[in-house]
């Protein structure tokens, strides 16, 4: 199988949701026009990040908030794949967390929260409990990580032992961590023989800087098919290849020689 996929890097307007949709269609039309079939958004690409104070306000209903319709509209408009990660809540805004979702003309796919909280998240949100299985679209099988989280490659394999061949991280990181972003993109691929897509902020909110931008879609031999650069909104546009993802695993083998029991029975004792 394959498949065009957009990676949308985009500056958001702090708590202007009208703008930050705005903007994010008329990208998402140029990532469509590109020939993309599955377009995918940064880390609260509708609301900005920095918004601890408007998190109740701003958090939205899943699959009945206006961004996941609108997420939903715009896959049934294009007869694409659509995803992002916004802050999600209960009917009554009991809890608020951070969740990457995946949508289709039919609905919504599959959610993700956020299990590892970087900072003060842990303030703000309710961490994730749980690893889903895998989005099964055709041959793609969908993980989904958030940001900080694609330094955890435990989850990540999890999801990949799950049959995840395509991992996405939406994410709002800052530019003084860029050499985090770049090794760790890398590693998560090679090391499971999967793509990643790391679709990252632009600009700034308040004092946090995320001028750190390149965006990337990585192979599943570590290479980097395409990266924007460090403080604009871009649309990359890349065509994964299902097949490659064998290709690599069978090149380096980690799957097949990882001693699942073994790691199994250590990780119990800890």
């Amino acid at each position: 199988m394959k498949i065009k996929v957009a990676a949308i890097q985009m500056n958001c307007e702090l708590a202007n949701v009208d703008a930050n949709l705005a903007k994010a269609e008329a990208l998402l039309k140029e990532a469509v026009e590109k020939g993309a079939k599955w377009v995918i958004f940064p880390e609260l690409f509708n609301t900005a990040y920095w918004i601890p104070k408007q998190d109740v306000e701003l958090a939205e209903d899943i699959p009945d908030g206006r961004t996941t319709q609108w997420m939903i509209e715009q896959a049934k408009k294009y007869q694409i794949l659509v995803s992002g990660c916004i802050l999600a809540t209960t009917p009554n805004k009991g809890i608020i967390t951070d969740t990457a979702l995946t949508v289709n003309e039919n609905g919504v796919m599959g959610t993700y929260d956020k299990v590892h909280l970087w900072d003060n998240e842990e303030l703000r949100f309710q961490n994730g409990s749980k690893v889903p299985a895998p989005i099964n679209y055709g041959d793609l099988h969908i993980g989904m990580q958030i940001c900080y989280e694609i330094g955890f490659p435990d989850i990540s394999r999890l999801m990949v032992l799950k049959g995840a061949n395509v991992i996405i991280y939406p994410a709002a990181f800052g530019r003084a961590r860029y050499y985090v972003w770049d090794i760790q993109s890398k590693a998560r691929a090679l090391e499971n023989g999967i793509y990643v897509i790391a679709v990252n902020r632009a600009g700034v909110d308040d004092n946090t800087v995320f001028l750190g931008g390149h965006s990337r879609i990585v192979a599943p031999n570590g290479d980097v098919l395409c990266e924007a650069g460090r403080d604009e909104d871009a649309v990359l546009v890349a065509e994964i290849d299902i097949d490659k993802c064998t290709e690599a695993r069978r090149t380096v083998p980690y799957l097949r020689d990882l001693n699942k029991a073994l790691v199994k029975s250590e990780w119990e004792k800890i």
